[in-house]
């Protein structure tokens, strides 16, 4: 080879794949865990209090934090908290508590149903969704059923169902309210002395009591109301004996959305 000839060189380039899928899989992966991560943050808000919830609405308004308004909200210095974002989130807190609520109550009622020794008394328990929480109401017939006539004497039938309802409401943390009705048959003395608001009181009481000694603590009760004919079921017949019942009330843990 003449020695003013240059030798020619060669390059083989070498061209290597991704391997299977690439890397796909680790943005699916980010996602998943970005995903798991806003849940996680939900289900915490869902636990806290007022303040914290109205700071982290903020924080996601404004991440950064450095204008004048949101810094005065995290350091709760400001009567100008998010009202849109604290509101929805005080709705949803409602709306899941709501749905809590209302599958204990569906739960009670399937009990009563399923068992033998309840099967009589399933249609004297009503429940319903009401202003301040679930709300159970033992409603007597002619018979008698729940307490002794003109008596604060309860009969084994109710405690027996007074019992199942207590271990229902240890399930929740929430507190309860306990109250006594009835109808309008009047007590000689026209009221002056022993009048239906003092039946309708220790009727109350003696049903709080059954729900304690049954295992709901004492803290758990929040009220004890008497009414006597004063909240009518049927207003139309104040004598008629629906109107005699004890009611038990799970009141909402959650604040009441604006």
């Amino acid at each position: 080879m003449p020695q003013d000839q240059e030798t020619p060189i060669i390059v083989k380039k070498v061209h290597k794949g991704h391997g299977h899928h690439g890397g796909a899989w680790k943005v699916a992966y980010a996602d998943f865990v970005t995903a798991m991560m806003a849940l996680f943050i939900v289900l915490w808000i869902l636990g806290q209090d007022e303040k914290v919830v109205q700071n982290v609405a903020g924080y996601f308004k404004d991440p950064v934090g450095f204008s004048d308004k949101m810094r005065s909200i995290i350091e709760g210095k400001s009567d100008l908290p998010s009202i849109i974002d604290s509101a929805f989130i005080k709705r949803k807190m409602r709306e899941e508590e709501e749905k809590q609520l209302e599958s204990m109550g569906n739960e009670i009622i399937n009990q009563l149903k399923n068992t033998p020794e309840f099967e009589k008394l399933a249609d004297q328990v009503k429940i319903e969704i009401a202003k301040e929480g679930l709300r159970i109401e033992m409603i007597d017939s002619a018979n008698d059923i729940f307490f002794e006539v003109g008596t604060s004497e309860l009969k084994p039938e109710a405690i027996k169902l007074l019992e199942k309802i207590s271990a229902n409401l240890q399930k929740l943390p929430n507190k309860v309210v306990i109250e006594g009705h009835t109808d309008s048959r009047p007590y000689s003395g026209e009221g002056r002395g022993y009048s239906n608001f003092e039946l309708s009181s220790e009727r109350a009481n003696a049903a709080r009591r059954v729900l304690v000694l049954s295992g709901l603590p004492t803290g758990r009760v929040d009220e004890v109301r008497g009414y006597a004919d004063t909240r009518l079921l049927d207003k139309n017949d104040p004598f008629s004996v629906v109107n005699r019942r004890i009611s038990i009330v799970i009141k909402y843990a959650t604040e009441e959305p604006e």
